[in-house]
């Protein structure tokens, strides 16, 4: 058994070239090979979301405050909230965040394949933001 003391990890500022607007991110738990599972608390200002992005193994995210959006490319923008259970296909390009006006908090759980937990892509421009 392993304990992770609370606290004991620090949350860090997600970086710009990946998400847009202020994004805060607490590791809870990155498995070493042969596991592959990542999971972070994310916590997302109004307005903040990230980029477009795919993963290898596909992505959960479970919303444990606030309202955001998420949206798959090519698909209608959609709203989440608080108690959501959002899964994406692996390979599925699409990118979540904050509403306009609310902030949201989620846990992000993938998986990694040969390492790689996730293929960033292009910025969600405010246009598709919008909707």
């Amino acid at each position: 058994m392993k304990i992770i003391a609370c606290g004991s990890v620090p949350t860090i500022i997600a970086p710009e070239k990946y998400f847009t607007g202020r994004v805060l991110q607490t590791p809870i738990i990155e498995k070493e090979a042969p596991a592959r599972l990542r999971a972070t608390l994310v916590s997302f200002e109004p307005g903040a979301r990230t980029h477009w992005h795919t993963h290898p193994l596909g992505q959960t995210l479970y919303v444990t405050s606030g309202a955001g959006l998420a949206q798959t490319w090519g698909e209608p923008v959609q709203e989440i909230r608080a108690g959501d259970v959002i899964s994406f296909a692996p390979g599925e390009k699409h990118w979540h965040g904050a509403a306009p006006k609310s902030a949201m908090t989620h846990i992000a759980m993938q998986e990694a394949l040969d390492g790689v937990h996730a293929d960033w892509l292009e910025e969600v421009t405010s246009v598709q933001y919008g909707g």
